[in-house]
């Protein structure tokens, strides 16, 4: 008997999706988007290797077809205007990129620091993000991957205004650079000062 292979429909249970859900007694219920059945079982749930989302494999009790959803946990930004729009790790690693033009930064690079802003955020409980703390958000893991860039970032999301705020800036990063290479050495003499009394002991 041949088997059919039936369709993959990837929707996302985000607030801004296109997948329709209502809630009902047993819980929530998805539209199969083959017969518009208003109820679906799960038969297979897996999570995606960043843990972000889960795919979930349904199956149609009217017309017996699978489709796959995608869902994910609500994370919107809150902008100046109040307006709220879903959290995008495409707008981060897009704004960052500006800062990176000419630096030795690759695209895995942004795409990285993307992440690494939303698992912050979303540590932080919250469903909704003010567009100033995903500028904060963005300073550290961009400082750590290049300083030039973090700088232009900085200058923008700071509002530079003057040369004294780039040597402000500038300052604060040699400083901090100088006290990382005092503790790398200290940690090195340590170590050699340890490695002698141990041999001696074996």
């Amino acid at each position: 008997m041949r088997r059919t292979r039936w369709p993959s429909v990837a929707w996302t249970s985000t607030a801004s999706a296109v997948l329709r859900r209502r809630v009902c007694s047993k819980g929530f219920a998805v539209h199969c988007p083959f017969c518009r059945h208003p109820d679906s079982r799960v038969v297979d749930s897996r999570t995606s290797d960043d843990g972000s989302s889960i795919r979930r494999r349904r199956q149609c009790p009217q017309c017996n077809r699978r489709f796959t959803t995608v869902e994910t946990a609500s994370l919107s930004v809150v902008k100046r205007s109040g307006v709220t729009e879903p959290f995008s790790r495409e707008k981060i690693a897009g704004g960052v990129r500006k800062a990176c033009q000419g630096r030795p930064v690759s695209e895995d690079d942004l795409a990285l620091l993307a992440q690494r802003v939303e698992e912050t955020l979303r540590s932080s409980g919250s469903a909704e993000i003010d567009a100033y703390e995903i500028g904060l958000a963005i300073l550290g893991p961009l400082r750590e991957l290049d300083e030039v860039a973090y700088l232009r970032f900085a200058s923008v999301y700071q509002a530079f205004d003057s040369l004294e705020d780039f040597e402000a800036a500038i300052t604060v990063l040699r400083a901090d650079r100088e006290e990382a290479e005092r503790g790398g050495v200290d940690a090195v003499a340590d170590d050699a000062a340890v490695t002698p009394g141990a041999s001696s002991a074996t």
